[in-house]
């Protein structure tokens, strides 16, 4: 591979790697199964705490334009996907979610063992190596059933831990809530994963829109309701994102 190819690789996989898991719908914490920790712990937002996190938003009229995108898309391409994926049974599409969030284990254990957590980064490989054996390349989660639980981490973690600040907020096309940070972050992570090394950029990117698609159809359709009811849909997905990240650092 190039240096060309390389760069090329290294962008399309922090693209796709942020993906629509961060971003037009936010995915909501109440699915019709149980979910990565990722998903399921970013409602777990409150108001009264968020008033003490703050993060600087210089281009909030761009961000705005760009979180207006996001929700055209997400309601009329995306979340229409993910219901026609509801044909499937819950348990095939909860065991395909299973993979999906295996594949990711690697990385997990990487960014854990570069915070000095050795504990964690064991608890992930173990969690690798056993459901990708055991639970049948990943389709199945005997990890979680020997008390192996997830505790996903990233390099954009890993940044804060060693005191990165956010830099500024971010809302992409696509992608999403982040930060310059956790951008650069995402940009780091694409390369760690030994199992992406050999897969071409689209193909990455075809594995995490199923992936994407995949925990759309099984979240409760939540993220309207919290979009429609909020007085600021824009402010409040803003600091949802923000209390989320901080408690993934703060664990």
């Amino acid at each position: 591979m190039n240096m060309t190819q390389r760069f090329h690789h290294l962008v399309v996989g922090a693209v796709v790697s942020t993906s629509l898991l961060t971003t037009m719908p936010l995915l909501a914490q109440e699915p019709a199964v149980p979910a990565a920790p990722a998903e399921e712990e970013f409602f777990d937002f409150d108001e009264g705490e968020s008033d003490a996190l703050t993060i600087s938003d210089p281009l909030e009229g761009m961000n705005r334009a760009f979180f207006g995108f996001n929700d055209k898309f997400y309601r009329y391409a995306a979340k229409p996907v993910a219901r026609g994926l509801r044909i499937l049974p819950v348990p095939v599409r909860q065991s395909m979610a299973n993979f999906f969030n295996n594949l990711g284990a690697p990385v997990s254990a990487a960014s854990a063992l570069l915070q000095g957590d050795v504990r964690n980064a064991g608890t992930e490989l173990g969690r690798f190596v056993l459901n990708t054996t055991a639970g049948l390349a990943g389709f199945l989660d005997p990890a979680t059933d020997v008390g192996l639980i997830q505790d996903e981490e990233d390099l954009g973690q890993t940044l804060a831990r060693y005191g990165v600040g956010h830099g500024v907020y971010l809302v992409l096309p696509f992608l999403g809530s982040t930060s310059v940070r956790d951008a650069i972050g995402s940009t780091a992570t694409s390369q760690l994963n030994p199992l992406y090394e050999e897969l071409e950029p689209g193909q990455i990117a075809a594995i995490n829109l199923v992936q994407a698609e995949v925990a759309l159809s099984l979240d409760a359709d939540t993220y309207e309701a919290f979009y429609d009811t909020a007085i600021d849909p824009y402010s409040f997905f803003r600091s949802a994102w923000l209390q989320n990240r901080q408690g993934k650092i703060d664990q």
